[in-house]
């Protein structure tokens, strides 16, 4: 390898470990120890750079990456921190054959995103009773990306949401990038339409959809165990939320994948604010040919009121 080959890839590693360690540092220190911590890496990086010409300068290198790589892997996720309110529990489940129990159904009365009624509940469904699943888009900014969640309809008239979700701590906000750097824990939700939904729609004013899936009953009682087992799972294993590859999206495909081992990947699972189109293409959306008036039949007005919500927003779909 020439001279020039070689430096090349020396600041490409060296690059790629100062963003990685940058990124660490600013989102999971602060005060006295952010700015020792980012010191002690410019001493690292100016000592790579300084003996890059020379073999040392490979194995300051070398030496920083595993330096970094040992703490990466010390930060561990936690269940015991002090959480938001909305998140402050997970759904965990017991079982006795198409009877399941979820705990901690999260029932909120949100009258603003700041001013709410927390309720918490445990509630009992038959899976043996599921008459249909439906996938819920909720876009706030951009609209390739949205938080996506699946809601059971049962036919006692029961729904209930599942919602893979950042377990913020209080006071806390998302971000994309802290995403990125164990910033966040995973926590799935389980809630009444009336809550998650409604949040969203007359709480936040996102641009919120829902749009029926095609499944057998069961797939969709396949596809409810693998909730509750996750639900499960994360109560005694806790999971760091990741914004490409462990986020409300890419968890939906993954328990769908566990269920259906020939389901593809798509890059509409990672650009979320078009997983709907995705799934219509394959067939898994039953709203007709026309693009255009899928999306129109799938969109939720506002306003509807908390009483009969399910009911509301489903008055006037396909």
């Amino acid at each position: 390898m020439c001279n020039k080959m070689r430096t090349g890839v020396f600041f490409a590693v060296l690059i790629t470990l100062a963003i990685w360690a940058g990124g660490t540092i600013w989102f999971q220190l602060s005060g006295g120890l952010q700015i020792g911590a980012f010191t002690v890496a410019a001493a690292m990086a100016c000592t790579c750079i300084v003996l890059r010409k020379r073999r040392l300068g490979w194995i300051a290198l070398g030496t920083s990456i595993g330096v970094f790589a040992l703490w990466w892997v010390s930060i561990t996720p936690s269940n015991d921190k002090v959480w938001a309110p909305e998140v402050s529990r997970g759904v965990t489940a017991t079982q006795t054959g198409a009877i399941v129990t979820l705990h901690n159904v999260r029932d909120f009365d949100w009258q603003t995103i700041t001013d709410f009624t927390p309720r918490w509940e445990d509630r009992t469904y038959d899976l043996d009773k599921i008459t249909s699943i439906d996938l819920i888009t909720s876009v706030w900014s951009s609209e390739a990306i949205a938080h996506t969640l699946l809601s059971f309809g049962f036919s006692d008239g029961q729904r209930v949401a599942f919602s893979a979700e950042i377990r913020k701590e209080a006071g806390e906000s998302f971000s994309s990038l802290g995403g990125l750097f164990k910033q966040f824990e995973l926590v799935l939700i389980a809630a009444d339409e009336a809550d998650i939904i409604y949040l969203r729609t007359n709480a936040r004013r996102e641009e919120v959809s829902l749009y029926p899936i095609v499944a057998t009953p069961a797939e969709a009682r396949a596809l409810f165990e693998a909730f509750t087992h996750l639900g499960n799972q994360l109560e005694t294993t806790p999971a760091f939320y990741h914004t490409i590859f462990g986020n409300c999206t890419t968890i939906i495909y993954q328990l769908v994948h566990q269920i259906d081992p020939t389901a593809r990947f798509d890059w509409r699972i990672l650009a979320s604010g078009y997983v709907a189109d995705f799934l219509h293409d394959i067939g898994r959306i039953a709203l007709g040919d026309d693009y255009a008036h899928m999306r129109a039949a799938a969109r939720l007005g506002a306003d509807h009121p908390r009483a009969g919500f399910s009911q509301a927003i489903r008055a006037s779909a396909p």
